[in-house]
């Protein structure tokens, strides 16, 4: 049975996920010039540091509740949240391109 202590830590991880997810994807549209080059790099590293994540909060601490297999974990825990988080980013954070005032890097 589910209790609602794990349920609760359950969405928070998968908010901290999420969290994660937009941060990452910021940073790769801040710091890479290309059109898909962060596109690229989100797809491939920010599942990988979410997987790590995944394993610290569900394997040592013991957060969340048993989805019935390994696919649905991975589903919830890397996929909803990497979308999520690659969607905001993408479609409500305003894109490097807007800001003129910028200050110059040295």
């Amino acid at each position: 049975m589910v209790s609602v202590v794990n349920l609760v830590l359950m969405v928070v991880v998968v908010g901290l996920h999420t969290l994660i997810a937009a941060v990452m994807t910021r940073f790769f549209r801040l710091r890479l010039k290309t059109q898909w080059g962060y596109v690229l790099y989100a797809l491939l590293l920010i599942p990988l540091v979410l997987f790590f994540s995944t394993l610290v909060f569900s394997g040592v601490l013991g957060i969340g509740v048993d989805l019935g297999s390994p696919i649905a974990a991975l589903g919830v825990m890397i996929g909803m949240p990497l979308a999520l988080g690659f969607t905001i980013d993408t479609l409500y954070v305003p894109p490097p391109e807007e800001f003129e005032n910028l200050p110059e890097s040295r």
